[in-house]
């Protein structure tokens, strides 16, 4: 048995990148400030996030920088082969299954709660 289960809570980096492919699904884009518990650093740990279909549209509708948000997901590494030099790079993505719209209903322009990808 293999367990692949990220949960965060942090502050939007960037509003919401938006892609809407020709075969009607859609794809959202996010960085996520989180802190790290350390008395060492103040500095936040980065994370990307992509949301896909109906969650993707309520992060695009209602999450903008600064935001509060709550994920859970899964990590993934999207692999591809430098340009420019020929070399192959990975970078750690979050594909997210759930986002909660965290802190006051101005935060969030409307304040919806809980999305669940499973639920659409």
């Amino acid at each position: 048995m293999s367990i692949n289960v990220v949960t965060l809570v942090g502050r939007v980096g960037g509003d919401p990148e938006m892609k809407y492919f020709d075969s009607g699904k859609v794809k959202c884009r996010l960085t996520l400030a989180v802190r790290r518990r350390s008395s060492k650093t103040d500095e936040p740990d980065w994370f990307e996030l992509e949301i896909w279909g109906k969650t993707a549209e309520i992060a695009g509708n209602y999450v903008k920088r600064g935001s509060l948000i709550g994920i859970k997901g899964a990590l993934k590494f999207d692999s591809w082969s430098d340009r420019n030099t020929g070399t192959n790079r990975t970078k750690p993505i979050i594909n997210v299954e759930q986002l909660d719209l965290l802190g006051s209903k101005g935060d969030n322009k409307g304040g919806m709660d809980d999305y669940n990808s499973d639920n659409f």
